[in-house]
């Protein structure tokens, strides 16, 4: 593939990149995109164009996780992550005194952000879950290889997020929000019940370019 068609710094969680200038929807309005859509989109068109662009074509119906992946070691040519070699002096320490030769990679976090926008753009354009090449296999092992490999490489280990889980509603819940709700004829310094108790959280959680 030739790297002039992507040129610049492919950063996969900035709005700019290699699809700034590509021809937008007319039917589309990007001034009202959030952030997410905006990346989600411009994701999925640079897919595409990296499809198109192998030798021979690639159709989105021939795309499989090896594809995928291929996709995401090409990335990496953009990277401005520093990952050290095993046989570097600073290999495993997270502040490195001084500068040295090892290649720029794509931060785990970036990769991993980029593949969740990319599962739900096939989806969303009539792709079928159990088909869902970004779901695949490969690309889980290649992500779970990097994100291991920066960790000890950079000094930096990975810990997971624990999954806020949400207040589950419970007679004494109840039995309190009734008592302080007061009546009409109260003083009405009842909460009425704190909405928190029954709302759930979404949250998309955009990795920090490293």
């Amino acid at each position: 593939m030739d790297s002039a068609s992507f040129a610049g710094n492919f950063d996969p969680n900035r709005g700019d990149g290699p699809l700034a200038t590509a021809p937008s929807d007319p039917n589309s309005s990007p001034a009202t995109l959030s952030r997410f859509e905006s990346l989600k989109r411009r994701d999925w068109i640079t897919f595409l164009q990296y499809l198109g662009n192998q030798k021979p074509p690639i159709t989105l119906a021939g795309c499989r996780d090896n594809h995928v992946t291929d996709f995401l070691r090409y990335l990496d040519q953009f990277g401005k992550t520093k990952v050290h070699l095993t046989g570097c002096l600073f290999f495993g320490n997270p502040e490195p005194p001084g500068p040295c030769n090892c290649p720029l990679r794509q931060a785990w976090g970036s990769l991993d952000a980029l593949i969740g926008r990319l599962r739900a753009a096939y989806e969303e354009h009539g792709g079928r879950p159990e088909s869902n090449p970004f779901a695949g296999r490969a690309v889980r092992v290649y992500l779970r290889e990097v994100r291991d490999q920066q960790a000890k490489a950079r000094g930096i280990p990975y810990k997971k997020r624990a999954r806020k889980r949400p207040t589950t509603l419970t007679d004494k819940t109840v039995v309190a929000s009734k008592g302080q709700g007061g009546n009409a004829t109260g003083s009405g310094s009842g909460s009425g019940g704190d909405g928190s108790e029954f709302a759930s959280v979404l949250m998309y959680e955009f990795t920090r370019h490293l």
